[in-house]
């Protein structure tokens, strides 16, 4: 007896993804997100283009899958799940470097970095932080009220943190915050993301070529070598700077402004943020902000190269994969009662970072700079509080990264 062949469901009778949060519970999973699980660890959707991706809600699933070489992050394979001219092939050496790589040129251009964002080398700009940090304030608290804690603090401290260490004048952060928000958002068109990639490109390879003829103590110099030597084009040099840039500012600032107004929101729970001298409480708390909020909106995508069994399902070579981490992040499997935010949690399990090869890199320097950034402004600030209704807010629904366009604060 011959086994039936699958039969493929209809895009119109998969359930739709990307979708958005709830305005009634804007720091909780997207409701038809969180509907997926009951369906089991691994799901189709229906997606840009009428595309259908396998959609990875289960931790376990998740965890095996990213360090599954048979997936592959290149943007160019066919069925990779993009929202951007979905049905397009995407250059994988391109628009976000190493990132949309695989091995082993990933690990090569990676490697070209990543001493940079050693613990030890980023555990020595904690005093560093900490000073920017209190500078931001001051200056937040002897400007008018309310002030708006993005615009103020948020966005400031990791963007000329990121600044410094990569070389980039902080002078210049009007210009490439501008290009890096069209970058990120999910409502510009495609040829505003190319533009405003262009623009941060084209700074970026000048500046490369600068540090080239006239190096300094920074990652960009370090850049600049690798391309004086011949391992690296300075347009391959732009693309590692441009992704650094980005990255290293703008999901730390969301983090940053998201997880004060929940806290806020929380005042038993900034409460042990505030009132400790102990930097594990403080790590420990952080780990459960990254896991409870999540902030990578679109999932961490992929293209099977092979068949692969996983979670009760085979995802034939060609399809593509999401991961979406904020519903690994809530599996109650391994983080019981996961809907409640709990600072004394150990969280250190959460996916927000990714895992294997494609780990975020950046993630100690982000950690630090969340570890100085909370408890520097609450201790500060202890009257601190929202100045609006929360149904004022406005939250960003409209970028593959979640946060707040502004938060009005007053004390």
């Amino acid at each position: 007896m011959t086994t039936p062949t699958p039969v493929e469901p209809s895009p119109s009778d998969l359930p739709a993804f990307p979708a958005p949060r709830s305005r009634a519970c804007p720091f909780d999973v997207s409701p038809p997100m969180r509907d997926l699980v009951p369906l089991g660890p691994v799901t189709r959707v229906r997606s840009w283009g009428d595309s259908t991706p396998w959609v990875v809600s289960g931790h376990a699933e998740q965890k095996a899958l990213l360090g599954d070489r048979r997936l592959s992050a290149d943007f160019s394979h066919p069925g990779f799940p993009s929202p951007v001219d979905p049905g397009r092939s995407h250059s994988g050496s391109g628009d976000l470097s190493f990132v949309g790589m695989d091995d082993p040129e990933h690990a090569r251009l990676r490697r070209m970095v990543s001493g940079a964002f050693t613990v030890r080398r980023i555990e020595a700009l904690r005093p560093v932080v900490r000073r920017i940090t209190e500078e931001f304030v001051d200056t937040m608290l002897d400007g008018p009220r309310p002030a708006d804690l993005v615009r103020d603090l948020a966005l400031p401290v990791p963007s000329l943190v990121i600044s410094e260490l990569l070389g980039v004048p902080y002078e210049d952060h009007e210009f490439f915050q501008r290009n890096s928000k069209t970058i990120v958002s999910s409502v510009a068109d495609a040829r505003q993301r190319r533009q405003a990639h262009q623009d941060l490109a084209d700074y970026l390879d000048e500046l490369v070529g600068r540090k080239t003829r006239e190096p300094s103590d920074d990652l960009l110099s370090k850049l600049g070598r690798h391309v004086a030597d011949g391992e690296l084009t300075r347009r391959q040099a732009s693309a590692m700077g441009v992704l650094m840039l980005l990255g290293g500012h703008e999901t730390t600032a969301n983090m940053i402004a998201l997880g004060t107004l929940l806290l806020l929101e929380h005042p038993d729970q900034l409460a042990l943020i505030r009132d400790t001298d102990e930097p594990k409480v403080v790590a420990t708390a952080v780990e459960e902000l990254l896991r409870y909020l999540t902030i990578v909106h679109l999932g961490r995508r992929r293209t099977a190269t092979e068949d692969i069994e996983v979670g009760g399902v085979t995802i034939r070579a060609g399809e593509g994969v999401i991961l979406l981490s904020e519903l690994a992040n809530r599996d109650p499997e391994v983080f019981p009662d996961p809907d409640t935010l709990d600072l004394t949690r150990d969280a250190r399990a959460h996916l927000a970072f990714g895992a294997g090869t494609h780990h975020c890199v950046g993630q100690p320097l982000a950690r630090m700079e969340l570890q100085v950034v909370y408890p520097t402004l609450f201790r500060r600030v202890p009257t601190l509080r929202v100045a609006t209704g929360l149904d004022e807010v406005p939250f960003k629904d409209d970028a593959v990264i979640y946060g707040v366009h502004r938060l009005p604060v007053t004390w």
